[in-house]
């Protein structure tokens, strides 16, 4: 990812301390930004493509203006999954490429299934702590020893202090922030209520199919990760309906004015803090 980030430092003078990966119907964000430049990943060196509808592929560098204040940003809007045929690697290349840009903080986003039935369709919930059934991992293969160390603590894989200021920016807004514990399946195909009823014997509040290898590869660079999920449909077996890819987007839509609020009140944050 040296490469990558060269090309993307020939492109502005923009050095974003932060990051956001932005999850299915969460694209708006991106938009957002001024004076920013728009990169797919097809022009990146060494960066696969995204092929998830609801991800738009592109890299976007730029600032935002918010009420909170402002801040600069790098936001991948759309992710890489192992659904698509990647490795877990190729999954975590963005995550390798904000490292080689110098970012120390990243807010990882996604659409994940509610397990816990506090959280209503369209829920913001933090991340606390993941489940990894994807029966992968990014760090496989010879270590780096000049990126991290063989074996990485994940304790507090997503930061307690980023989840502190998220809470403060919510609260601040009036925005109702919930937490829970997300297990990551394979995908593509969505779950089994009898694998629901597994995943919430285990401690699972949400599932998805993301999200987790970012983690492990931010974490083992010494990146901060916060996490968000927006609630975008009830697990299987909870509704008493089928699960549809199109309302999961149509349901990220609704709640992205939302989330855009509070993305506005956190990454100045989060900025002033790096």
């Amino acid at each position: 990812m040296q490469e990558a980030a060269r090309y993307i430092e020939s492109l502005t003078s923009t050095r974003p301390p932060t990051g956001v990966v932005l999850g299915s119907g969460l694209g708006a964000f991106a938009d957002a930004l001024e004076n920013a430049i728009h990169v797919p990943y097809s022009k990146i060196p060494g960066m696969p493509a995204s092929t998830a509808v609801g991800h738009a592929g592109k890299l976007v560098v730029g600032s935002l203006r918010a009420p909170g204040g402002t801040a600069d940003v790098a936001v991948m809007s759309g992710r890489f999954h192992l659904y698509e045929g990647y490795s877990a690697h190729e999954v975590a290349s963005g995550i390798r490429l904000f490292h080689e840009l110098g970012i120390g903080k990243i807010v990882l986003t996604n659409a994940a299934g509610g397990i816990n039935l506090k959280f209503a369709e369209g829920a913001l919930v933090l991340i606390s702590d993941h489940i990894n059934l994807q029966g992968a991992n990014p760090l496989l293969g010879a270590n780096d020893d000049r990126l991290g160390p063989r074996f990485p603590d994940m304790t507090e894989a997503y930061s307690p202090e980023l989840r502190k200021m998220a809470r403060n920016a919510a609260q601040k807004l009036g925005i109702t922030l919930h937490e829970g514990v997300y297990a990551a399946v394979l995908g593509p195909s969505y779950e089994t209520p009898a694998e629901i009823s597994y995943l919430k014997t285990i401690g699972a509040d949400l599932v998805g199919m993301s999200t987790v290898m970012e983690t492990i590869a931010a974490n083992y660079m010494g990146i901060e990760v916060l996490g968000i999920s927006c609630v975008t449909n009830l697990a299987a077996g909870l509704s008493g309906k089928k699960l549809v890819h199109d309302e999961v987007l149509e349901i990220g839509r609704r709640v992205s004015d939302t989330f855009l609020r509070l993305l506005g009140e956190l990454l100045p944050r989060l900025a002033q803090s790096s």
